[in-house]
């Protein structure tokens, strides 16, 4: 029999954790990998039969690596806390673990803001319609970075599947306002490690690109306000990663200034 394991990457999510994992029941085995939690989640885990693995994981690859090492199944379904599997895509995903041709199938992404879904408009690292969930144990691998790390298949991508993960990617504007919020700061954070563009007119035309990429041809018009909001979002966030690396180093150097010069006054 081939085994399915269901792995999730949590950190303080005991306000969502409870309805994925209850989803997640047609897995025969959950594999929860804890990044520094210090509510509830442990014992929602442990309410549930998960493994689990804690630990502290800057990196978004050695955590989910940390996962599907852990896994004893054949075939890894990743999920987030604030995803959930709906009945008709836990029916597609066990019909096609039998055919070992491939190594990975793309699962779509259904996008809520509260109970409104948002099909069009997605893309530019800002939310995505299409994600390589499903694979064989031991065929994926990450890179480096802090968000949004490239993965690398070792092996055939099979057809994707027809039903969608409900992903909550927010429960009103302002949660949409803040996960940008994290994601440039993340953004600024590899920029300055691993290097990369950080000019601000070249960003600030790769911005204009990916709105235009979202709202015109993604079709996010579609979707009136919501659509022009996710698409102004995906347009603005090199720009405001790259202008983040500025400022905040801007920031560092005037506080030095500004203790030196009690330094610079005692001396003069």
């Amino acid at each position: 029999m081939v085994k399915l394991s269901a792995v999730l990457c949590v950190h303080n999510e005991e306000r969502r954790l409870g309805r994925c994992l209850e989803a997640l029941g047609f897995a025969d085995e959950i594999v929860l990998v804890l990044d520094r939690c210090t509510d509830r989640t442990r014992a929602i885990g442990e309410a549930y039969g998960a493994v689990m693995i804690s630990g502290v994981f800057p990196l978004e690859g050695p955590r989910r690596a940390a996962g599907m090492a852990a896994a004893s199944g054949d075939w890894i379904l990743e999920v987030d806390a604030d995803e959930i599997v709906t009945p008709e895509l836990a029916r597609e995903v066990l019909a096609s673990l039998d055919d070992a041709r491939f190594a990975f199938r793309k699962v779509p992404v259904d996008n809520y803001v509260g109970e409104r879904l948002i099909r069009h408009g997605w893309g530019g690292s800002f939310g995505t319609t299409m994600a390589a969930r499903l694979y064989r144990k031991g065929t994926k691998r990450w890179g480096g970075e802090r968000v949004h790390p490239k993965v690398i298949f070792d092996g055939p991508q099979g057809a994707n599947l027809k039903h969608g993960l409900r992903h909550q990617f927010g429960d009103n504007v302002s949660d949409v306002f803040r996960r940008l919020d994290r994601y440039t700061d993340l953004k600024a954070q590899d920029l300055r490690e691993h290097g990369g563009k950080t000019g601000i007119a070249d960003n600030a035309r790769r911005g204009l690109q990916r709105f235009w990429k979202c709202y015109v041809r993604r079709g996010g018009w579609r979707e009136g306000g919501w659509g022009l909001l996710i698409s102004m979002m995906a347009g603005l966030y090199p720009l405001l990663s790259a202008l983040r690396v500025d400022l905040d180093r801007q920031a560092v150097s005037a506080g030095a200034l500004a203790e030196a010069e009690p330094a610079l006054a005692r001396a003069a």
